[in-house]
C-alpha cells in the first residue's frame, strides 16, 4: 500500500488531483479537536460540524497579476466609493459555483475588459481559517483595454503600469503580490529550476476544508529520505481539518503535536505542493498539500499518532529534497496574522 502513496506523492508535485478514497480520510478533525482541547481543560469555541459555504461561512478572493513584454503590470482603478480613484490588482470574491480559474478570468475581463488565460498559481494567503486569497498570473488572449469610457461599478478604467509610485494604491499588499510575479517571470524566462513548474489549482471535490502534510525527514543510518504516512484505515498522506476559527499556522502547530506529542522538534512548513478545489457539485471545500520538514534525523523524531516513517524511492526522495532547499520550490504560503 505505501506504493499507492508514492504515486499518489508523484500525483501531488505534478500538480494533479488525488481521486482515492485515501484523498478524503480525515486524521484530525474538529470534533477531535475540540476533544483534545477539553482535555486539556480548554473550552472549544468551534463547531464541530461546521462545513464551508461560499458567500456564508468561507470567502474565498482571487486576485490576477499580469505583465506585459515591457514589464508593465496590469492595474485597474477601483469605483467603489469606499476606495474610489484608487489602483489594485483586478480582484474579487470568487461566487458560487465558481472554480478558482473561473473566478479569476471572470474578474479580469469584468474590471479591466482582457481575456485571458491563467498560466500558474503564484501564491495562497490566508486570514483565518476561513479566508483564503488565490493569487495568479496570466496571460492576455483578447478583448479591449477599458478606457474611462466603459467606467462602470466593477472599475472605472484599466492600465498598464510600470511604476506603482507613479498611481495612488487602494492597499501596499499587492506590492509583494507584484515583485512576486516579477520574479516568477525572470526565473521562467532565464530557466531558473529553482522555482516551482507553471501549476494551477486542480479540479477535485471536497466537502471540508482540509490540511494535507508531506512530511520530510532524513535517517541518518541510511541518508534516506522518508515521509510520514497515516496507517488510519488505510495508508495516506496524513490530513487533518482546518480550524475555522483559527488561523493556518495554528491548526498545523495543533496537528504535529497530535503526531508527534507535545514536544514536537523543529519543523519548517516550506509552501504548498498542490490546491484542490471543484465546486461543482455543491462542495465548498478544498485541501491544500503543504510541504514540511523536519531538521533532526528521524532517529530522534518519535511517533506518538498511528503513522509510521515510510522510506521513498531515491529519485523521489531527490526531488523532495531539492524542493525543500529551494525558496520558491513550492507555491509561497502566505499566513496573514
Amino acid at each position: 500500500m505505501p506504493d499507492t502513496v508514492e504515486s499518489n506523492l508523484i500525483k501531488v508535485l505534478k500538480g494533479l488531483p488525488l481521486f482515492s478514497e485515501e484523498a478524503e480520510i480525515c486524521d484530525f478533525s474538529l470534533e477531535e479537536q475540540n476533544e483534545a482541547l477539553e482535555s486539556q481543560g480548554i473550552q472549544p469555541n468551534v463547531d464541530p460540524n461546521y462545513k464551508p459555504t461560499v458567500g456564508e461561512t468561507v470567502t474565498y478572493i482571487v486576485a490576477c497579476v499580469i505583465l506585459n513584454e515591457q514589464g508593465e503590470v496590469l492595474m485597474i482603478q477601483e469605483a467603489k466609493q469606499s476606495c474610489a480613484g484608487k489602483w489594485y490588482l483586478p480582484a474579487g470574491r470568487m461566487e458560487k459555483g465558481e472554480t478558482v480559474i473561473e473566478a479569476c478570468k471572470r474578474e479580469v475581463l469584468e474590471e479591466t475588459g482582457l481575456e485571458i488565460e491563467c498560466t500558474t498559481l503564484l501564491m495562497v494567503e490566508s486570514a483565518g481559517g476561513v479566508w483564503l486569497r488565490f493569487v495568479l498570473t496570466g496571460e492576455v488572449c483578447g478583448g479591449i483595454l477599458k478606457t474611462p469610457v466603459q467606467a462602470d461599478k466593477e472599475s472605472l478604467q484599466a492600465k498598464w503600469i510600470n511604476n506603482l509610485e507613479d498611481i495612488t494604491l487602494r492597499a501596499s499588499d499587492i506590492v509583494e503580490l507584484i515583485e512576486k510575479a516579477r520574479a516568477y517571470t525572470h526565473a521562467r524566462q532565464t530557466k531558473d529550476h529553482t522555482w516551482h513548474l507553471d501549476q494551477l489549482p486542480c479540479l477535485r471535490p471536497y466537502s471540508q476544508l482540509l490540511l494535507r502534510l508531506v512530511i520530510v525527514i532524513k535517517k541518518k543510518a541510511t541518508n534516506r529520505v522518508h515521509i510520514l504516512l497515516s496507517e488510519r484505515t488505510s495508508w495516506h498522506l496524513p490530513i487533518c481539518q482546518v480550524n475555522p476559527s483559527k488561523s493556518y499556522h495554528s491548526t498545523l502547530r495543533r496537528f504535529m503535536v497530535d503526531l508527534f506529542g507535545a514536544e514536537v522538534p523543529t519543523h519548517k512548513p516550506h509552501g504548498l505542493l498542490s490546491v484542490e478545489h471543484d465546486p461543482r457539485d455543491g462542495k465548498d471545500g478544498a485541501a491544500l498539500t503543504l510541504l514540511v520538514s523536519f531538521k533532526s534525523p528521524l532517529e530522534e523524531v518519535p511517533i506518538i499518532g498511528k503513522c509510521v516513517w515510510h522510506e521513498v524511492s531515491k529519485e523521489l526522495g531527490d526531488k523532495l529534497l531539492q524542493k525543500v532547499v529551494a525558496r520558491n520550490g513550492t507555491i509561497q504560503f502566505h499566513v496573514i496574522k
